[in-house]
């Protein structure tokens, strides 16, 4: 049981170490070099994007990087999603930069207008910010307004101190607001302002400055060597298909969890280790997975989960009905679940990072995941056992075919009563479940009190749904 179970466990993290997703290609110039992360804004914005973008302004804080650098080629998307990146990106104590490489409309403006500088490709274009349905339909007048109030302070308290960049966005979102700036008018009322390169480096205002544009670069090396030096370690990250699925995964994540538990208690009623311990391990380490990918888990959640894992194998092999271990064990789990699911940030103080907004989603979707778990195992209680489901999956998956009756026929069940009394042999050690003979027949058994090693000659003394109560025979 121990070698499966370490087996088993090996393949977890194996297939974890595969699936997860790789930082990436990294140069290397100097060990002293600064730190660069690059991180894609590509494609339509949406969950995928913020993963890789909070997956990776967490990896800059731990690292300690300088400056985060956003790679952006998007026509927008959701806004959900684009407040969760522009709150992600000021949480980065460091320098952040957006490279329009080629474009950033809509959404794409907000993230960029969120970031310290923004660079142009020279063929790179931004700006109509107004807001959408997400099936790209015009908002309801009224809606509207209160979303481009909304938008256009946050882009304000964004832009403080960056010269005209708040008035700029501001024209971006909101058609009825003329851009002008001393006498010249740069946009007027009517219609939403976009700009090219060429545009968004043009200087207004005494004294002069940028309308929207620290520089040009006709690529990210130059961006990187114009803004940081040539001597600079360089981190870039890759939007995979590891993210696609980990939208998926999270979005099933308290189902995962409700599975993954109902099958581990199964196991635990069950001896040996079968099915039921197999489905309940690869569940519970897919949320793990998927909250790593999502830039929400770190490995140590995973470090915790295994010691609670180990204290239940510890208690299961060596010192089975202390109980105590168990317990700590499946609260150790739990509790490294609950941490795996939260959205903390490194270098924060733990007053702000252990906050009750930060573990609102975890205990939700742990809630849930427990409210299924015993929906389906009221649901397997209620209807499984009149067929032939219910037999397969408890019976023969747990013994092997052995005479057992949770949720059997009455037949069944005067068949187990029938054997009270009756001596047998240990087929296996009870420790303190396991299996006997008694008739030629094998039987899943559990000792009353204590342990018995394989080969002892037992005597049964009652039976429960999962099995025959035996001692050793005097």
């Amino acid at each position: 049981m121990s070698k499966r179970l370490l087996q088993l466990l090996g393949l977890w993290m194996s297939a974890a170490a595969f699936a997860a997703p790789e930082p990436v290609a990294e140069t290397r110039l100097e060990a002293a070099s600064p730190r660069v992360y690059v991180i894609p804004v590509q494609e339509q914005i949406g969950s995928a994007v913020l993963y890789v973008v909070r997956r990776g302004i967490k990896e800059a804080i731990a690292n300690n990087a300088r400056a985060v650098v956003l790679d952006m080629k998007t026509p927008g998307g959701a806004l959900d999603s684009t407040l969760e990146i522009m709150e992600a990106l000021g949480k980065f104590p460091g320098t952040t930069v957006t490279y329009v490489n080629n474009e950033a409309m809509s959404a794409g403006a907000f993230i960029a207008a969120s970031t310290e500088e923004i660079w142009f490709a020279p063929s790179g274009i931004i700006g109509a910010a107004a807001p959408v349905s997400a099936g790209g339909q015009e908002i309801d007048a009224t809606m509207r307004q209160k979303i481009v109030s909304y938008l256009k302070a946050r882009i304000r308290a964004t832009s403080e101190g960056k010269a005209h960049r708040g008035r700029v966005i501001s024209a971006m979102i909101d058609a009825n607001t003329e851009l002008k700036i001393g006498d010249e008018v740069v946009k007027e009322k009517g219609e939403l302002l976009s700009l090219t390169a060429a545009e968004a480096t043009k200087t207004y205002g005494d004294p002069p400055s940028p309308l929207l544009a620290a520089g040009i670069a006709k690529d990210l090396d130059e961006l990187i060597a114009k803004r940081f030096g040539g001597q600079t370690t360089i981190t870039t990250l890759e939007l995979t298909w590891s993210e696609q699925l980990a939208v998926w995964l999270n979005s099933i994540a308290p189902v995962l969890l409700g599975i993954g538990m109902l099958a581990l208690f199964i196991e635990f009623k069950t001896p040996g280790f079968g099915i039921f311990g197999i489905v309940g391990i690869v569940c519970l380490g897919v949320v793990f997975l998927s909250s790593y990918i999502a830039g929400l888990s770190g490995h140590e959640p995973v470090i915790v989960f295994m010691i609670g894992l180990a204290l239940v194998a510890v208690e299961i092999l060596f010192f089975p009905g202390i109980v105590i271990l168990a317990v700590t064990g499946l609260a150790i789990m739990l509790g490294a679940l609950v941490w795996s699911m939260a959205d903390l940030w490194p270098n924060e103080p733990l007053s702000v990072a252990w906050s009750a907004d930060a573990f609102a989603t975890p205990f939700t979707n742990l809630g849930l995941g427990l409210l299924i778990a015993v929906a389906l195992g009221a649901a397997l209680a209620r209807f499984l056992p009149r067929g032939w489901v219910w037999d397969r999956m408890i019976v023969r998956t747990a013994i092997g075919g052995s005479a057992q009756v949770a949720g059997g026929s009455a037949d069944e069940a005067g068949g187990l009563a029938a054997l009270v009394g009756r001596e047998g042999l240990a087929v296996t050690a009870l420790r303190p479940s396991g299996q006997i003979e008694v008739g030629g027949h094998r039987y899943e058994a559990r000792v009353a009190l204590g342990t018995l090693d394989a080969g002892r000659r037992v005597v049964v003394r009652g039976h429960t749904d999962f099995g025959l109560i035996v001692e050793e025979a005097a």
